[in-house]
């Protein structure tokens, strides 16, 4: 069969089709060619190497089909390959199969593929799945040993919705922004041991694209500020939904205090008082976040306990309460030792029964130097505070602080952002714990609504981002 496809990709589409990595993100502006470039990446993929198979993903059917769907029909001729409707594949001649997929949630539908077997998986906007659902999809992958096949995950996204956080996290932060292949410990379903895996993010913006007109870009730069610095700059750090696009984190100013709300350490007086907020979790993180409050009424997250599995955001590290009793004592030992009283405040579902024991009674069996309180669990009451703590004053101070050292508080409130079907309050999807234990804090001291007043806008530079 004598078949003539014609394709010239970019040189990032080129880099993404290249490289060696096992687990590769493309993208973060619009425009970059992203799900023409995974179209493209699978059909090669599924002629060199017959008899096998390439799954490739969106969140919804209507995106699906109008995406990849429709693309890879506009570039696949009959006599290579047949669609069939029905089930969402394509068959190529040589035996190989496009399985064009769909996710809409955690339960149900990650059981559809609990029996694929997959060569290449393809996500299609990364930052609309979860990390679990990525996880799960991820351990179909199978090696063909006869043709010596290396399986691998390709993906595109731009920064934004509810996955934005882990993505960022796990492609973006973690390569240095692309400028780094990393490695990483997975275990894969039928594998006795773990297995090294690099990771690679390839970012793309408009200009890496030529076939793009410019009124594409000029259409751009017209959109909403933070809208803007995403789809056109790919800017991981701005992004449009996001919920909290006041907090700062400026390292020119962690000294002097002015106009940012992370702050270098310093030794926390002995008179002010101190808390500790608890937002359980076994599965998913739990977190314990230190505060001590000044004179007047500011507060500072000086330290913080995040039960979260190293290099899996938003994945638990599964310790029992009596577990989590131990570590919330080693990490308060300081204070202790200095014999300072500490105010506890916690998610109000650790004195649940239902089940038996409460986690509040194996906490305090476990450990009893701290008593906890019921934290305010008004949802909307709650994110107000934090818009409200997170105001500067003329001076360039707000009315709460966090720590340098508080790392994962500084990785994920910037990320959150808001539910599509409750416009007012956050996707819970996202990694927002720290966020619950912070608001059941900040609800037990709560301030009166304040006058912001505007920091100076500091220049954006596209290669920083």
């Amino acid at each position: 069969m004598d078949i003539t496809l014609t394709y010239a990709p970019t040189a990032k589409q080129k880099l993404f089709h290249e490289t060696d990595a096992d687990e590769v993100l493309y993208g973060g502006a619009a425009g970059g060619g992203k799900s023409y470039a995974i179209c493209w990446d699978a059909l090669a993929r599924c002629i060199r190497y017959p008899h096998t198979h390439a799954y490739l993903f969106r969140r919804t059917y209507p995106e699906l089909e109008q995406t990849l769907i429709q693309t890879m029909l506009s570039i696949v001729p009959a006599k290579l390959g047949r669609y069939k409707a029905s089930t969402h594949r394509m068959r190529l001649a040589n035996g190989s199969e496009l399985h064009f997929c769909h996710l809409n949630n955690e339960g149900a539908g990650l059981l559809e593929y609990q029996g694929a077997q997959i060569q290449w998986l393809y996500f299609d906007e990364l930052t609309h799945f979860t990390k679990p659902m990525y996880d799960f999809i991820r351990t179909r992958l199978r090696a063909n040993v006869e043709l010596g096949i290396v399986p691998c995950v390709r993906c595109a996204s731009n920064p934004g919705g509810p996955g934005h956080g882990w993505v960022k996290s796990y492609f973006v932060d973690s390569t240095n922004v692309g400028r780094d292949i990393v490695e990483r410990e997975i275990q894969l379903e039928g594998d006795d041991k773990p297995i090294r895996r690099t990771v690679q993010y390839i970012p793309a913006t408009v200009r890496d694209n030529p076939h793009l007109p410019r009124t594409y870009e000029a259409e751009l730069m017209l959109k909403p500020p933070k809208l803007r610095d995403a789809l056109l700059y790919g800017k991981w750090d701005a992004f449009d939904g996001q919920a909290f696009p006041e907090f700062i984190d400026d390292p020119d100013h962690y000294e002097d205090r002015q106009w940012t709300h992370v702050i270098a350490p310093f030794r926390i007086p002995d008179w002010w008082t101190r808390f500790v907020s608890f937002d359980h979790g076994y599965t998913r993180p739990y977190s314990f976040g230190a505060w001590a409050v000044d004179e007047d009424g500011r507060v500072y997250r000086y330290k913080e306990l995040y039960g979260c599995k190293a290099g899996e955001p938003n994945t638990g590290v599964c310790q029992t309460p009596g577990e989590i009793a131990l570590a919330l004592a080693e990490f308060m030992e300081p204070e202790f030792k200095e014999d300072i009283h500490i105010y506890g405040i916690a998610d109000p579902a650790i004195w649940d029964r239902s089940r038996g024991t409460s986690v509040e009674e194996q906490i305090r069996k476990g450990f009893s130097g701290i008593t906890f309180v019921k934290g305010d669990n008004t949802r909307l009451a709650g994110k107000m505070q934090i818009h409200e703590r997170l105001k500067f004053d003329a001076d360039g101070q707000p009315m709460m602080y966090i720590f340098e050292n508080c790392r994962d508080f500084r990785r994920t409130l910037p990320t959150l952002c808001y539910d599509p079907r409750k416009p007012e309050d956050i996707d819970t999807a996202a990694e927002d714990h720290i966020y619950d234990e912070t608001r059941y804090f900040l609800m037990s001291r709560p301030i009166a609504p304040r006058k912001a007043v505007t920091p100076k806008k500091r220049g954006f530079n596209p290669l920083e981002a």
